[in-house]
């Protein structure tokens, strides 16, 4: 296990009619004059923003609202919303929605404080300073509700690139497990398979010896693999959402990947298709993992056949390893099949003859230089042939 520090200062509060709390909540973390960051109308048709905004009225708190929002949030907005907390001397950003309004509000947080450009930090700056965020989630998947970290589209080149620093970890995130049962089942579906894809990513280490991480790894993946089917089959099961919805702040606040090295290629390259085809992360990610996975088994057959076996339920092949981590892989593919996700290239709207676009904006775009690096380092033709594998 390497060295690490680990620092997770977010407030959590978990349940039922938790969002009336926003106000006491932005209160306690010193917030006055507060942005209210959503996406579409949904949060207003079902009364959640009307809901929070009269807990910071109570509290004697002056908000003003930026909705608009998209899956794979964008740049322009961003920009927006650094101009707005700007002119209204705003000292709180609090979002309301899934990942995609929390990262956005984490961009428009670090930017607002910053001289420069806020795409500095995505270009590879850490984030030392910003406006403390809170969170009222909306959608288990991402886990920005309890990470550093956020996501964004930069509209010139449509880059997809991250950024991360503790000043953008929320100070708190309301998290009410009632308010995703209305999320239509293949929002569900790509939230459960981001979750997953994060456990992944982190359990593709290099770094001997995690036994603690890789059991807890295993211990969330398996509650996916219980939860997922469970609240498919019936959207309004509070108990399965508020597993699934805990377990997705779990895979993503690193508490799952301290002291191991981890991989994020999956990541990376499923965020080109997003960008360019606008499909859902959880969606592409669908495709994306079982096509990496098989084209890097080899890197380290035994981690593979260790979570096949662990997590999946398949025989140890010890002559063959790789027979069973090829079984592990398969289930994998075949459980995000069960649950609706796409499972090739044509069904996200991908085309076979923007493989060279995705790849030069893949290993070259935004300053890149060739090639991405994690669990193995891949060059252009190594993304090519992963892209085709999803074919």
């Amino acid at each position: 296990m390497n060295n690490f520090t680990f620092y997770s200062p977010t407030c959590f509060v978990f349940g039922k009619d938790t969002e009336n709390q926003a106000g006491a909540l932005v209160k306690r973390f010193g917030g006055s004059r507060v942005l209210v960051h959503f996406g579409g109308g949904s949060a207003i048709r079902s009364g959640l923003i009307d809901r929070v905004e009269a807990s910071l009225k109570a509290e004697g708190l002056v908000s003003f609202r930026l909705g608009g929002v998209k899956p794979n949030p964008r740049s322009g907005l961003v920009y927006e919303g650094i101009e707005l907390c700007r002119k209204e001397n705003i000292d709180f950003i609090l979002a309301v929605g899934g990942g995609s309004s929390i990262d956005s509000a984490k961009a428009i947080a670090a930017g607002t404080v910053y001289d420069g450009d806020f795409w500095d930090f995505y270009s590879g700056k850490y984030i030392e300073e910003a406006l403390p965020v809170g969170t009222v989630l909306t959608i288990a998947a991402a886990g920005s509700e309890g990470s550093p970290d956020s996501v964004i589209t930069l509209e010139d080149g449509m880059f997809k690139r991250g950024a991360s620093g503790d000043a953008i970890r929320p100070k708190f995130s309301i998290l009410n497990p009632a308010l995703t049962q209305t999320l239509p089942p293949y929002q569900t579906a790509a939230g459960i398979t981001d979750i997953m894809a994060h456990l992944y990513e982190r359990y593709l280490t290099n770094t001997p010896e995690v036994e603690v991480t890789d059991r807890m790894i295993e211990a969330l993946l398996l509650t996916m693999i219980h939860e997922g089917p469970r609240v498919i089959e019936n959207p309004d099961n509070y108990d399965a959402r508020a597993n699934i919805m805990w377990a997705g702040m779990m895979a993503h606040n690193n508490s799952c990947g301290v002291g191991r090295s981890q991989d994020w290629n999956s990541h990376n390259i499923e965020h080109e298709l997003s960008a360019l085809y606008d499909c859902a992360h959880g969606a592409g990610l669908a495709v994306t993992l079982p096509a990496v996975f098989t084209y890097v088994m080899n890197h380290d057959v035994m981690r593979f056949a260790q979570v096949a076996v662990r997590v999946w339920g398949c025989q140890m092949d010890f002559a063959h390893p790789e027979v069973t981590a090829r079984e592990g892989i398969e289930k994998l593919r075949q459980f995000f099949i069960s649950i609706g996700m796409p499972r090739s290239f044509a069904e996200l709207g991908a085309k076979e003859e923007d493989i060279p676009t995705l790849v030069h904006s893949l290993c070259y775009g935004d300053g890149r230089p060739g090639t991405i690096s994690g669990f193995v380092t891949l060059n252009e033709e190594d993304c090519t042939n992963i892209y085709r594998l999803m074919l």
